[in-house]
Order: C-alpha cells, then sequence, then structure tokens
C-alpha cells in the first residue's frame, strides 16, 4: 500500500499536537518562549463532581444562555465580537457570558500562543496567568467548573452530550456529527484530561482544528475582529469584555 507523504505529514503533526494538548492539563508551569510550541496548559484543579452528568440536558444548570449573546473583547486596542451560541451550548455559552458580564475577564493575558508549526491556538482567561488558574465563586469560594457539552446531529435528531469526550479518541469517531465546529475563528473552552473540568480559561482556533471536535466545547464564533485575534501575541491583555447584546438571555 502506497503512503501519501503529505497525508502522513498532516497525520504526525495532528497528532502530536492533540497529544500534547491533552496532556497539558496536568500541572504546566508558566509558558515562556522556549515551550511556545507546546499546545497549551489548562486548569489542573481536580473538578467537582456534577450531580447530572448524562446525556440528557441539564435545564437546571445555570448559569446558561437560552439564546445568543455578542461579546465584545478589546485586545490590542481593537474589537473582536464573538457571536456566543446559547442554543446549541447553553451551558458552556453561559459560563462565559456570566464572566464577562462579572468583569472577571478585564485585564486577562493571552498565556499561551501557539502558532508553530502550525497555527494553532491562542488561550486566556486564567486569573493566574500561568494556564493553572480557574474561576473561584465567590458565592461558594470554591472553583466552578462546567461539563464538557458536545451538541451533536444524527439523521436530523440532536441532542446534547454531557461529560463525553466522542472525539477522534472514540471508537466510532463521533467527531463528524459535531455541531459546533472547530473551524478558524472558533472559541472554545479548555479544559484538563478530565472532561468536566473547564471553567473559565478558552482558547480561540487559528486555522481549522477538525481533530478536536467532539473532545473540546466550542461554544462561538469570531464574526469580526479575526485579523486581531490572528496577531495575538503571548502576553497580550483583553483590556475590555462586555455583552454587546443578549444578555437578557443569561440566566443566573
Amino acid at each position: 500500500m502506497k503512503i501519501n507523504p503529505k497525508q502522513w505529514l498532516l497525520s504526525v503533526v495532528c497528532c502530536f499536537l492533540l497529544g500534547n494538548f491533552l496532556l497539558g492539563g496536568c500541572a504546566q508551569p508558566a509558558v515562556n518562549s522556549s515551550d511556545a510550541a507546546k499546545p497549551p496548559a489548562t486548569a489542573t484543579a481536580q473538578p467537582q463532581p456534577l450531580a447530572n452528568n448524562t446525556a440528557t440536558p441539564m435545564d437546571n444548570y445555570t448559569p446558561r444562555l437560552n439564546g445568543n449573546a455578542v461579546v465584545e473583547l478589546t485586545i490590542n486596542g481593537s474589537p473582536v465580537l464573538i457571536e456566543v451560541d446559547g442554543k446549541d451550548a447553553p451551558i458552556t455559552a453561559g459560563n462565559f457570558v456570566d464572566l464577562v458580564e462579572r468583569g472577571f475577564y478585564n485585564g486577562l493575558t493571552f498565556h499561551r500562543v501557539v502558532k508553530d508549526p502550525q497555527p494553532f491556538v491562542a488561550q486566556g482567561g486564567d486569573p493566574k496567568g500561568t494556564g493553572t488558574g480557574n474561576f473561584i465563586d465567590p458565592a461558594t469560594k470554591q472553583p466552578r467548573y462546567v461539563p464538557l457539552e458536545i451538541k451533536v446531529s444524527d439523521q436530523g435528531q440532536e441532542k446534547i452530550l454531557y461529560g463525553q469526550s466522542i472525539g477522534q479518541q472514540s471508537p466510532k469517531n463521533a467527531a463528524s456529527s459535531v455541531v459546533l465546529k472547530h473551524k478558524k475563528g472558533a472559541i472554545a473552552m479548555a479544559r484538563s484530561q478530565q472532561p468536566d473540568s473547564a471553567s473559565s480559561q478558552f482558547y480561540f482556533a487559528l486555522s481549522d482544528l477538525e481533530f478536536l471536535d467532539g473532545d473540546y466545547a466550542v461554544f462561538g464564533y469570531v464574526t469580526k475582529g479575526l485579523e486581531t485575534v490572528e496577531g495575538i501575541k503571548q502576553g497580550d491583555r483583553i483590556q475590555s469584555a462586555k455583552v454587546i447584546s443578549g444578555s437578557e438571555n443569561l440566566k443566573k
């Protein structure tokens, strides 16, 4: 059997990136220029067990976004508009919009930006700036975690799966049925190897990253300012974050 060299190289690169991305959640130190080729680290704390970690909608889980919203991030003096999809990712989107409304992201840095060997991700949202931080809920004094939330469509039937990683590591490779895909400009939640460990850290996809579909929760897309996102450098800050529209859809 003949092996296409280009296909082989692409497979190797994708497997390398995915492997490091998954392993990046285990107590990584702050990124520096020497390890910029490594995909971003994620939160290291252990998530609390979820009361309902099933394939049924978690209707009572809050915060949740029952509809869409538009968020504006100001990065390097330029606005970046994000269409946040509460229809297809209500819990993930609700968590993000709630944190925006709290002013949580104002002033936080992009602590990991990976563009080599190919454009990968720009990750931020860590209050520690090291890849190990989470949002600490002031009401409970504990980290707030959200479940891995993946909406799939199979033969016209749609459902949202919680706590289930169904991407490239799935025996049936169910990622093809994922509704919100890792297209260039997608925004998704970073997490550790534990599916339900996402908290506040998010990343922008700097290119099409199909091999992450089903393993990480996309919850929106950049609709304006993609060139600003592509120009993000490690250490750049989110100068401000605000909800432009759709705040009435947020259930707290």
